[in-house]
């Protein structure tokens, strides 16, 4: 089997010119208020991943099947009818948290909220911590 990457790649787009772009005020809103979260969690600067993806951080992953990239640590997207919040190790170990979380959906690595207000930011932010220590473990420093 051939090996394969991931196609969602860093780029030279402007985070700034992103999130200005988002035509949902509250959606706009949430997104300053995560890239001010994140970049203080993570310590670094945002990169736009693909088209509309904000990300922090980086690391290479290698598949048995051969499959190898690199990928954020940590990101966010600020969508039509949702903000996406990735958390890449996904959820299975943060059950007390999304228990105190507010109002969201998860699919395997992204958190869905359609409003910061709904949520409480400080479980958020224990999330995101937590996240980017499981993958410090297991990859390393970026």
């Amino acid at each position: 089997m051939a090996k394969s990457e991931n196609k969602t790649k860093p780029t030279k787009a402007s985070v700034t010119d992103l999130i200005e772009s988002v035509d949902h005020e509250v959606r706009k809103r949430d997104a300053k208020t995560l890239l001010k979260v994140m970049k203080k969690i993570t310590g670094k600067r945002p990169k736009i991943w693909g088209s509309k993806i904000i990300g922090f951080g980086q690391y290479h992953y290698k598949y048995e099947s051969g499959r190898e990239g690199d990928f954020m640590r940590v990101g966010f997207s600020p969508g039509k009818a949702n903000m996406t919040v990735y958390i890449v190790n996904g959820f299975s170990t943060y059950a007390d948290q999304l228990a105190r979380l507010g109002k969201y959906k998860t699919g395997k690595s992204c958190l869905y909220i359609t409003n910061l207000d709904n949520v409480d930011l400080g479980v958020l932010e224990e999330i995101i911590e937590d996240s980017l220590e499981v993958m410090r473990e297991r990859y390393g420093d970026d």
